[in-house]
């Protein structure tokens, strides 16, 4: 055999090996996420047709253990010391409502200031037409 056909055979041998692993990876990054595991969405992200997923035995296998398993919260997925409490989260409403309590009122009060001043300069255009 040539030279120059094994290293057109490791080259197709590197592509194949870094396109496993990209493919793999981005298996990984769904698990983790607790994104649900498909060809389509590995292929997407991968990169590779969903036909090159199925010829590969072992990724295969993995996905479609991946695929049978009930999907996970985000809430699972999430450590339990990241996760919001209702306490936090009634607190965080509470602020919401004084925020939106506060605006409501700026905007009334803008409201008047626009209406008084329209009202000035429709009795100044008035009175210097006569």
């Amino acid at each position: 055999m040539s030279d120059r056909v094994q290293r057109l055979r490791d080259a197709a041998q590197a592509r194949h090996n870094a396109t496993l692993h990209r493919a793999e990876h981005v298996v990984e990054r769904l698990t983790r996420r607790g994104a649900p595991v498909t060809y389509r969405h590995v292929a997407e992200a991968a990169g590779v047709s969903r036909s090159w997923l199925y010829r590969q035995d072992k990724l295969r296998q993995q996905i479609d253990e991946l695929r049978s398993r009930p999907a996970t919260t985000v809430s699972a997925a999430v450590p339990s010391a990241e996760r919001a409490t209702a306490d936090s989260l009634r607190q965080q409403l509470h602020t919401y409502h004084e925020e939106v309590t506060r605006l409501r009122a700026e905007n009334h009060e803008l409201r008047e200031q626009l209406a008084r001043r329209l009202g000035v300069e429709r009795t100044a255009a008035i009175t210097s037409r006569s």
